[in-house]
C-alpha cells in the first residue's frame, strides 16, 4: 500500500506567532522575522510527529492511498483520520487501464479513530486481478490553527519547543517525545483490540 500527501500544510497557516509567544520570544524588534524560517521548520516536524503517533491528520489537505487488495470485501478502514470526503476510487489493471468507481457503490463511514470506506450494495468494488485501487479523499480537522483541537494545539506547541531548546543535542533521550506531550495525544491514539481491529 501507497499512502501520498498530495497538498501540503501552507505555511501561511503554521501558527507561526502562536510559537512565539509559547517560547516567550521578544517582539517588537526590527528582528521580529529573523527566525520565522527555523520557527516554521520545528513546527512543521512537531506536526508531522504528532500526526504520525495518533494517526490523525490535523490540517485539512488531500490524500490517495492506492492498495492491491482490500482486507476484506465489505469494508476497508482507510490509513488517517478524520476523513471529510472520499472524491474518487478507481481500479486499474495491470496494463494500466484505469476506470473510476460511480460514486454510488461506496461510502463513507466517518470516525474519529477509524475511518472506513463501505460497500453501498454489500460489497466493495472488484479489484482487478494483480491490480490496484486507488482512493483520493480529504483528510484533517480544518484548514486553519484555530480548528484542531486544544490539546492536539497545545501538543504540536509543546513538542515544536522541545525540538527548539535542544536543537543542537543529539542523544537519544533528549529526542524523545517529551511526557506531556505523550499525554495530551493519548486519547486520540487508535487503540488495536486484534488482528481485524483496523477495519
Amino acid at each position: 500500500m501507497m499512502l501520498i500527501e498530495e497538498a501540503t500544510v501552507p505555511v501561511s497557516a503554521l501558527p507561526v506567532s502562536a510559537f512565539k509567544d509559547h517560547l516567550r520570544l521578544g517582539s517588537g524588534f526590527t528582528e521580529d522575522s529573523l527566525q520565522d524560517d527555523v520557527l516554521e521548520s520545528f513546527l512543521q516536524a512537531a506536526i508531522s510527529a504528532v500526526e504520525a503517533r495518533t494517526g490523525k491528520a490535523l490540517f485539512r489537505r488531500s490524500f490517495s492511498w492506492t492498495v492491491y487488495g482490500w482486507r476484506d470485501g465489505v469494508a476497508q478502514g482507510l490509513p488517517v483520520a478524520p476523513v471529510s470526503d472520499i472524491s474518487e476510487v478507481t481500479l486499474t489493471d495491470t496494463q494500466g487501464a484505469a476506470v473510476t468507481v460511480a460514486s454510488s457503490a461506496y461510502q463513507l463511514v466517518q470516525d474519529m479513530h477509524r475511518p472506513c470506506v463501505r460497500g453501498a450494495a454489500g460489497g466493495l468494488p472488484n479489484i482487478p486481478t494483480n491490480g490496484s485501487v486507488t482512493l483520493r479523499f480529504e483528510a484533517g480537522f480544518g484548514a486553519t490553527w484555530e480548528e484542531i483541537p486544544a490539546d492536539l494545539r497545545q501538543a504540536v506547541l509543546l513538542l515544536a519547543a522541545h525540538y527548539y531548546e535542544f536543537r543542537q543535542e543529539t542523544t537519544l533521550s533528549e529526542g524523545c517525545m517529551p511526557f506531556g506531550v505523550t499525554s495530551l495525544l493519548e486519547r486520540y491514539r487508535a487503540v488495536r483490540l486484534g488482528l481485524g481491529a483496523d477495519q
